[in-house]
C-alpha cells in the first residue's frame, strides 16, 4: 500500500457531493489516491439548489487538486434511469470496480419544519423528503451494490445525522436520518455473505458552507461565531468525516464494524486522524456530557 495514497487505484461514487459532507468526502479520498466519480444535481449553469453557488464539477476539480481523479456526473438519484446509467458507466469506465458507495443525498433542508407538530407540517414536504433523502439512498445502493458483490468486495456507507434512533426534533427529518442507519443495518445482513461491508456514518456539528454562511462567517474565521452559539466551537469542517470515510476505507477489519452507526469524532480518536485545523472535535461525547447529563 502506497502510504501517501493508500487508496490508489480504488473507485467511489460519492452522491451527494456538490457541497458539504458529501464534498469533503470526495476530496480526502481523492487525497487518498482515489477515481471519484462525483454525483449531484447542480452542474456549472443550472444549480439545483436556489442561493448556493457550488457545483459537481467544482468538487471533482478539488479531488483533482487533492491528488484523486474526479469525474462529475450529474445524477439525479431519485430518478432510476439516471442511477442505473450512472453504474452502468462506472462499470464500463472501471472494468467493474467499484470499492466505496458513498449515500449521502440529503436535500431536506429546505423541506424540514422545526417546531411543528407532525400534523402541522406539509405532508407534501415531509413525502419529499423521504424520496430524496431514503428512496435515493435505496435506488442508488440497489444498482451500485450489485459491482460491489460481483467482485466480492467493497464498503457502503449510508451519511445520516446522528447514530441512534432517538427522536431528532421533526418526524419527517427524524424518520429520514434514522433510516438511514437502518438501510445500513438492513443491507450489512444481506451483504454478510458476500464480503461487502455497509454501515452508517454521522458527523457532529458539521460547518458547511450553508451553515458558515448562516453564522455570518468563513472558514478563515469561523470562531467569530462561538460568540453566537457556544457549541459552535465544538464544529468540525466537512473534511473531518472525510478523513473518517478514508479511514473506514483503509481498515482491513472494516468488516466488524458492518450494520453499525459511527461519528466522525470517535472514529477520529479510534484511527487517530485530526481535522484540518489540527483540532480533534467529538460531538458525541460533547454532546453527552453537555446535555445528557445537565
Amino acid at each position: 500500500m502506497n502510504k501517501g495514497k493508500p487508496l490508489a487505484g480504488k473507485v467511489a461514487v460519492v452522491t451527494g457531493a456538490t457541497r458539504g459532507g458529501g464534498r469533503g468526502i470526495a476530496v480526502m479520498l481523492g487525497e487518498a489516491g482515489a477515481t471519484v466519480y462525483v454525483t449531484g444535481r447542480s452542474v456549472k449553469g443550472s444549480p439545483a439548489t436556489e442561493g448556493r453557488p457550488e457545483t459537481i464539477e467544482e468538487t471533482a476539480e478539488m479531488v483533482d487538486r487533492a491528488g484523486g481523479v474526479g469525474i462529475a456526473v450529474r445524477t439525479d438519484h431519485t430518478v432510476e434511469e439516471e442511477v442505473k446509467a450512472l453504474f452502468e458507466r462506472v462499470d464500463r469506465e472501471q472494468d467493474g470496480r467499484l470499492d466505496i458507495l458513498v449515500n449521502d443525498v440529503w436535500g431536506g433542508d429546505s423541506l424540514t419544519q422545526w417546531e411543528t407538530p407532525f400534523w402541522e407540517h406539509s405532508l407534501e414536504n415531509g413525502l419529499l423528503m423521504q424520496r430524496r433523502a431514503v428512496h435515493s439512498h435505496m435506488i442508488t445502493s440497489r444498482y451500485g451494490v450489485p459491482l460491489m458483490v460481483r467482485r466480492g468486495q467493497g464498503l457502503v456507507i449510508e451519511v445520516t445525522d446522528g447514530s441512534d434512533y432517538r427522536y431528532r426534533g421533526s418526524l419527517y427529518y427524524s424518520l429520514a436520518k434514522i433510516s438511514a442507519i437502518h438501510l445500513a443495518e438492513a443491507m450489512a445482513a444481506d451483504l454478510k455473505p458476500y464480503g461487502v461491508t455497509a454501515l452508517a456514518l454521522t458527523p457532529g456539528f458539521l460547518r458547511s458552507e450553508a451553515v458558515l454562511d448562516i453564522f455570518g462567517v468563513s472558514e478563515s474565521n469561523w470562531r467569530d461565531a462561538v460568540a453566537k452559539d457556544v457549541h459552535f466551537a465544538q464544529s468540525e469542517t466537512p473534511y473531518y468525516i472525510g478523513k473518517a470515510v478514508v479511514a473506514l476505507a483503509c481498515d482491513p477489519n472494516v468488516r466488524e464494524k458492518s450494520g453499525k452507526a459511527f461519528m466522525s469524532g470517535d472514529l477520529a480518536e479510534e484511527y487517530g486522524f485530526y481535522d484540518t485545523d489540527g483540532s480533534r472535535p467529538n460531538w458525541n461525547a460533547y454532546y453527552k456530557k453537555t446535555f445528557e447529563q445537565a
